[in-house]
């Protein structure tokens, strides 16, 4: 056994047995409350848990959140490839597109969006300055949904490609000379070898922005999106049993939050494994690698 991977032996304080005292005394006064107070009925809770209007909610907003990281995903790549870019255009430009998206709330950017006809009733798709096109009613086609998905595929392409121009900067420098003593075209480099080694620390980072994605689909309730939470607002407007459905509605995210970090933390332990047990040799080898890919 290894210096590295050698168990430490580790002399517990009084600190940490007071506080696991602490933990506990909280842990079963909460449970207590949670028992024994009547307001919280849990009776009315259990009722609507599976109420047919809270689970099509709830399927909404798994498809919206799947629908919208996968497009914000493909688009922030895209966006931090024109980031890297060595054009100064170009990088302006996508510099003013994240810093824009995250620099204004996205409650305001879904609203802006449901409300883009105001600005654009009529758009027309087709070659400029021909007559091959068409004339797109935007007030037909900008739904509450589809205002919904547009808004957060925009937002999350932001924080995508922030995130995947920081997995982009990971790569060892000695890497991108490299690939250009090889006469790699810039395509290429960022194909072969940028990319590859980017993606372990993309990937963890991404499941993160997938579980807050889901939480944040909350928001879209606001457009009327019949989402988990608006599905739980129209019950409890027409029985008044405000916290029981709140509390329906916090359940169901907290199960699908703890189902989807199962697999994060699972994909995070492979590429820290990985990334520790790198070795002089695997490196060489990652270097012959380059060589092949030329």
């Amino acid at each position: 056994m290894d210096a590295i991977t050698k168990p430490r032996v580790r002399r517990r304080s009084w600190v940490e047995y007071v506080m696991w005292a602490a933990c506990v005394i909280l842990f079963l006064s909460l449970a207590y409350t949670l028992a024994n107070n009547p307001n919280y009925k849990w009776d009315v809770v259990a009722e609507y848990f599976t109420e047919k209007s809270v689970i099509d909610g709830l399927l909404l907003t798994i498809t919206l959140t799947f629908i919208t990281m996968f497009l914000g995903t493909l688009l922030g790549l895209f966006i931090a490839i024109l980031r890297a870019s060595s054009v100064m255009p170009v990088r302006l430009l996508a510099n003013a597109y994240i810093t824009f998206f995250r620099g204004t709330p996205v409650l305001v950017q879904l609203i802006f969006w449901f409300n883009v006809a105001a600005l654009y009733p009529d758009i027309r798709i087709g070659i400029p300055f021909t007559d091959f096109g068409r004339e797109v009613d935007v007030n037909a086609v900008m739904s509450a949904t589809t205002a919904a998905c547009v808004g957060l595929t925009l937002n999350q392409a932001a924080y995508m490609a922030e995130i995947i121009r920081g997995g982009f900067n990971a790569v060892p420098k000695g890497q991108l000379e490299a690939a250009d003593s090889l006469g790699m075209s810039e395509w290429t480099r960022m194909r072969k070898v940028i990319i590859p080694q980017a993606m372990p620390t993309i990937i963890p980072a991404t499941g993160n922005q997938l579980i807050g994605m889901f939480k944040e689909t909350s928001l879209v309730s606001v457009l009327g999106v019949a989402d988990l939470l608006q599905s739980v607002q129209l019950i409890y407007a027409r029985n008044y049993e405000t916290i029981p459905l709140l509390i329906v509605a916090c359940l169901w995210y907290l199960i699908i939050t703890l189902a989807l970090s199962y697999p994060q933390s699972v994909i995070e332990r492979h590429y820290s494994k990985s990334t520790r047990k790198a070795t002089p040799g695997q490196l060489d080898a990652a270097m012959a690698s380059v060589g092949e890919a030329r």
